[in-house]
């Protein structure tokens, strides 16, 4: 069976962004820290990490935040960035603001360009964080992208046949499957992760993108409910379908 990790309390609450480990000695001093129901005034006592400790804990009359290991999914929108640092705004904006100084910090699991809406995941786990993005796992990505051209129907073949070349590269793309919707709507899903990837296939074939969206992430799927700039924390078994082969069709 393996050991609980535990950690001082003031050190976890610093940790998950909520302030200083002075900040929250004042803070348990003034009764705004609760456990089990009860006030905590001894934010130097070590705690274990237990998966029912934000259930447990009270930080000024509010449940404790997820503890590390946090797996978040979000409806980006258009018009946000997938940076710390960029001008504008930022997808981590749409977070609670204290996430910001959580430690290890947030960061996203790949990139959608600022033009480009739908699924994207978060992470304070960087282990995770490189499984899914690596060459290797071949986690498959679908989009939905909008055209300026009608298809002429050779589009599948071309991106099936895994010799298409993007301009200014010498390695061909792994094979992709289009799926046609309309003269000017296709279903792309791809297993790499190349700069504005599915925008230069289609431009490699004589089409520009007008928009594109990303419905999935192996056998995960961007929720119907979920509005633009929505989020949730996945389960286990949520996280799990990542690694899942994408439905055929």
């Amino acid at each position: 069976m393996a050991k609980i990790p535990t950690m001082r309390i003031d050190k976890l609450l610093s940790s998950m962004g909520y302030g200083s480990r002075k900040e929250m000695a004042r803070m348990a001093g003034a009764g705004g820290i609760q456990l089990d129901g009860a006030d905590l005034t001894d934010v130097s006592a070590r705690i274990a990490l237990t998966p029912d400790l934000p259930q447990r804990m009270e930080i000024d009359g509010e449940a404790l935040d997820p503890l590390a290991g946090l797996v978040i999914l979000m409806n980006k929108p258009l018009g946000m960035t997938c940076s710390h640092k960029e001008e504008g705004g930022l997808v981590y904006d749409l977070l609670p603001a204290r996430w910001r100084g959580r430690d290890p910090a947030i960061s996203t699991i790949g990139r959608l360009d600022k033009q480009t809406s739908g699924l994207l995941l978060l992470t304070d786990d960087g282990e995770l964080l490189h499984r899914v993005i690596s060459p290797r796992r071949q986690v498959s990505k679908t989009y939905l992208a909008s055209l300026a051209r009608p298809l002429t129907g050779t589009e599948a073949e071309i991106f099936a046949s895994g010799t298409l070349m993007l301009e200014a590269e010498t390695k061909p793309l792994a094979p992709a499957v289009l799926e046609v919707i309309s003269p000017l709507e296709a279903r792309l899903t791809i297993t790499e992760g190349r700069y504005h990837q599915v925008r230069r296939m289609f431009a490699a074939v004589g089409n520009h993108v007008e928009a594109l969206h990303r419905e999935s992430l192996g056998a995960l799927h961007l929720p119907q409910d979920l509005a633009p700039g929505g989020w949730k924390l996945l389960t286990a078994a949520e996280i799990a379908q990542i690694f899942e082969p994408a439905p055929a069709g």
